[in-house]
């Protein structure tokens, strides 16, 4: 069952962004930051744009809610619904971070250090996710679903404890990472190359678990 709370601030949460860019729409300059590169460059976009970013927040609230009744494990999901619902919770902070971010800069442009705070943010929630990530059952829409862990129970349990240490490990690098005497451009490339194992090594060592689990099965 899901917890109501939880739920509930989850949709505040992502209204909340909205009416705040509600409120402060006539104000705002004609022209909005939408985009930061590591090197200096920001692109601006006409500030309509800041109904499209603040509304994101609740298409992907619903879709975060529609997509488990559908999912065709969906009583797995009683299983670990706290996480998900935490999950969702700080996915919602994370975005109205972001934009709070574009709205300072709007108005203040140079204020904020924002691909600093951009990868802080990102490492703050891969964090969340590897701790969370051993608790996730098996299903079809949340987790690393490769066709190796949706085969096997076990196999899933491995790759997502894996997963939650690599996840976890990232996330702290892309926290200290921005804090070291590196230029940009150094940091943009370790945190592409810091992303790549996370994502590979637990998809590859799901595929040799179930593989060892396939000849378990034979002998």
């Amino acid at each position: 069952m899901k917890n109501r709370k939880l739920h509930i601030l989850t949709y505040l949460l992502a209204i909340g962004s909205l009416l705040i860019a509600a409120i402060l729409y006539p104000s705002l300059p004609d022209e909005i930051p939408t985009n930061w590169s590591f090197n200096g460059t920001v692109s601006y976009s006409g500030k309509i744009t800041i109904f499209h970013i603040c509304g994101m927040g609740i298409l992907i609230a619903i879709l975060m809610d529609l997509l488990p009744k559908i999912d065709p494990r969906r009583k797995n999901y009683l299983k670990f619904n706290k996480y998900y619902d935490i999950f969702c919770v700080f996915l919602q902070v994370f975005l109205l971070m972001m934009n709070l971010m574009i709205l300072t800069e709007s108005y203040r442009p140079g204020t904020l250090s924002v691909p600093t705070i951009t990868m802080i943010s990102i490492g703050l929630l891969l964090l969340i996710i590897g701790n969370m990530m051993p608790k996730f059952k098996s299903n079809f829409y949340f987790g690393i679903k490769t066709p190796w862990t949706l085969s096997s129970e076990e196999v899933w349990y491995k790759t997502h404890r894996l997963g939650g240490k690599c996840f976890f490990l990232i996330g702290l690098f892309l926290i200290i990472c921005p804090l070291l005497p590196l230029k940009p451009t150094l940091i943009y490339t370790l945190t592409l190359l810091s992303l790549l194992p996370a994502c590979l090594i637990p998809t590859i060592m799901s595929y040799l678990w179930w593989r060892q689990e396939q000849k378990s099965s034979q002998n």
